[in-house]
């Protein structure tokens, strides 16, 4: 009979949520500020980022939420064979109301239905948990033992991303080709569609943000793909070198729209932007864009041979 592995994660996802709302990562911090660098002095432009780097500050000293809207709970957990998903879940879970006690999170589940807000972050569908298991390693020369292959690792990650409710109302998704706007069914059409994604969205996803797309798949997993691309670091280029290109070509252009830090105008509107493409039907060509804030919340916790780490 099968017995999953035991571990109690409960303290460290505490932790990781504690972090993940109240320390911005070190690279999206250090973005803002070569940002501020780059307006002009005195400008409303730089004093927006004066003002957001100060919050910064001051929330990782006090260990305070960075923005007053923690947003939804999205959960990706890469999980070695042999761990019980409903023991993490439990966990996950049981941790995510506990952060909500301690005000690392404010109570952001309402049922769509009643209106009633459940007061801890848990509801349906509340957080959002999505496992993922290790890719199979290829059978060894003599076969494998009952069929079943080897995992290639042993690590235990979970990701956590705070999305706040401005910047997701601001997301978009297109079906190509798109006549008003000329954009075909191609590199060259979708590049179009997120320079107009992002321009729509002016000052209301407060600004300077971060970009995810996701091109194919149908409606649900194309922006399912967009918004796993904001895990990945600011610096962090497409592995599929064509949109590693319209990457920086993206950011160049998007930042040429003047709409700058919280919509006051200025030179860095946007941080970064990072792609994904995935197949599709030839029926459907979808485009998703996600919009994440300023306050790029994301962070991991590993666990391996009973150490837990969690990134900078």
């Amino acid at each position: 009979m099968f017995k999953p592995r035991k571990i109690d994660l409960t303290e460290h996802v505490l932790e990781l949520i504690r972090r993940t709302s109240t320390d911005l990562p070190t690279d999206v911090v250090s973005a803002l500020e070569q940002a501020r660098k780059r307006e002009k002095p005195e400008s409303p432009a730089e004093q927006a980022l004066v003002f957001i780097l100060e919050n910064i500050k001051l929330a990782k000293t006090n260990s305070m939420p960075v923005c007053q809207d923690t947003g939804t709970l999205i959960y990706h957990v890469y999980v070695p064979f042999g761990y019980s998903m409903q023991d993490i879940t439990a966990q996950i879970q049981k941790a995510t109301a506990k952060a909500t006690e301690l005000a690392y999170l404010r109570p952001n589940a309402v049922d769509s239905i009643t209106g009633v807000n459940s007061g801890n972050n848990i509801g349906i569908g509340a957080p959002t948990i999505e496992f993922h298991p290790p890719p199979l390693s290829p059978p060894s020369t003599g076969g494998n033992k009952g069929g079943v292959h080897e995992w290639e690792d042993e690590t235990l990650r979970i990701d956590l991303m705070l999305k706040g409710g401005g910047c997701e109302n601001v997301g978009a998704q297109y079906s190509l080709p798109n006549s008003e706007l000329k954009a075909n069914r191609d590199l060259e059409g979708v590049k179009k569609v997120v320079l107009d994604a992002i321009y729509q969205a002016q000052g209301l996803g407060c600004a300077p943000g971060i970009i995810g797309v996701g091109i194919g798949g149908d409606r649900g997993t194309s922006m399912l793909l967009a918004k796993k691309q904001l895990f990945r670091k600011l610096d962090e280029r497409s592995p599929i070198p064509e949109l590693a290109d319209a990457e920086e070509e993206l950011l160049k252009k998007a930042n040429t729209l003047k709409i700058g830090p919280m919509g006051f105008g200025g030179v860095t509107t946007v941080l970064g932007i990072q792609m994904g493409a995935m197949h599709r039907i030839p029926a459907s060509y979808f485009v998703s864009v996600a919009y994440m804030c300023w306050a790029d919340r994301r962070r991991s916790l590993f666990y391996r041979d009973g150490q837990v780490s969690f990134d900078e």
